[in-house]
């Protein structure tokens, strides 16, 4: 059980259909294509359907990946991490934890401190400008 449950609909009526796409049906958006993977403002960065904070633009890099990429969550408790054996890969899927959206997948290629990229989908976050 997660602490936010909604039914497909229910999520439609908040949701754009690119953030439905993304959060509930696993989808990715185009590399380059979201504006938060150019925002270097200060702030939080959040789930998109539920509003749980996720990274901070302090951990925001660029990877040249074309997403918005981070090297921690503002708290492990925030996020879920979930083999994903889908499309022929093995991959480390992050999901929200209060809603179980799908955010994007955490890599072993990022920047010290962690040596994590976690590669989100700009459609599932919100961003809070400091």
């Amino acid at each position: 059980m997660r602490e936010v449950e909604k039914t497909k609909e229910e999520w439609q009526k908040e949701l754009t259909g690119q953030q439905c796409f993304v959060l509930f049906e696993k989808g990715t958006e185009r590399p380059f294509s979201h504006p938060y993977n150019d925002n270097k403002e200060e702030g939080t960065y959040v789930c998109a359907a539920c509003g749980t904070p996720l990274f901070s633009s302090d951990t925001k890099y660029d990877s040249g990946s074309g997403w918005p990429s981070f090297f921690q969550p503002i708290s492990s408790g925030n996020v879920e991490e979930i083999v994903d054996r889908g499309h022929g890969m093995i991959r480390t899927e992050v999901v929200c934890r209060t809603c179980g959206g799908h955010l994007g997948h955490v890599f072993n290629d990022g920047p010290k401190p962690t040596g994590l990229r976690y590669c989100m989908n700009g459609a599932a976050l919100k961003f809070d400008k400091a």
